[in-house]
């Protein structure tokens, strides 16, 4: 059976109403979102790697960047998310989808393979895989594996802002007819609501740069063991965005989404 050909989707924009530009800030001495690209690549099944960036002018500066680093750079729609994970699919002949957003920059190339390895195996048996659908890696662990004609389908027949903005809502919102299958932490915990790797406040630059400064500089392929173990021992750095722990985007959506409830996100 031919090795299908996996394409990893890397939504990036420099928009942000909290945090804008947050994908330039630096991280040990290279731009949050090249590091970050970085850690993808690192994973054996992530194919080829593309930061997908919108026509916009103001993310010039992402395509700018990517040539500077050498990346790989589609730029689609700026709203229409489900559009530019498609477009961009069809552009590089993917038979393999992984959607990363652009805001875990602690993403470890371990989960990844873990979740797209799950998917390849049971390829005859789901229709789209994630590690989301209950989550229980630490926030910033985001990985979802959909196979292109899947991809396709969502993309004819997707037609709420939601499920357009958000790229797989399409999915796991209607199970009767996608066979969904879900990659559990294999350490037995749920840290989705207690541990968040993600960026979207300055607290959680502040956050990931102080695991960065800590880490990087002695070991630049850390991973989750690793961060979990800095954790215990300097709560002080697990402090600085606690806050913010299960804050994600379905708190904006629960009176639309039937599959997520209010145990699955925080409201400020």
């Amino acid at each position: 059976m031919p090795v299908p050909k996996i394409l990893t989707v890397v939504q990036a924009r420099m928009g942000s109403s909290r945090l804008p530009g947050k994908v330039l800030l630096p991280l040990a001495g290279q731009p949050l979102l090249v590091r970050m690209v970085q850690r993808v690549q690192r994973a054996h099944l992530s194919g080829t790697v593309v930061v997908a960036t919108t026509t916009d002018p103001a993310d010039d500066a992402i395509a700018e960047l990517c040539a500077a680093h050498g990346l790989a750079c589609f730029r689609g729609d700026a709203l229409d998310l489900l559009d530019r994970h498609y477009q961009a699919a069809r552009h590089y002949g993917a038979d393999v989808v992984l959607k990363i957003p652009s805001d875990c920059p602690l993403i470890d190339p371990a989960v990844i393979d873990e979740v797209v390895g799950y998917y390849l195996h049971f390829a005859d048996r789901y229709d789209f895989v994630s590690n989301l659908h209950p989550a229980t890696f630490p926030d910033g662990n985001d990985v979802e594996v959909m196979p292109i004609d899947a991809l396709e389908t969502a993309w004819r027949e997707a037609r709420r802002p939601l499920e357009r903005e958000h790229t797989t809502p399409f999915f796991w919102e209607n199970p009767g007819r996608f066979r969904i299958g879900n990659v559990e932490w294999d350490a037995g915990q749920d840290f989705s609501m207690s541990h968040r790797w993600t960026i979207d406040y300055p607290e959680d630059y502040n956050f990931i740069k102080a695991v960065y400064d800590a880490l990087f500089p002695t070991n630049p392929t850390f991973g989750l063991p690793e961060i979990l173990a800095l954790l215990e021992k300097r709560p002080d750095i697990a402090q600085i965005n606690a806050r913010y722990a299960g804050v994600n985007w379905y708190r904006n959506h629960l009176d639309e989404l039937q599959t997520v409830d209010s145990s699955q996100t925080k409201i400020l």
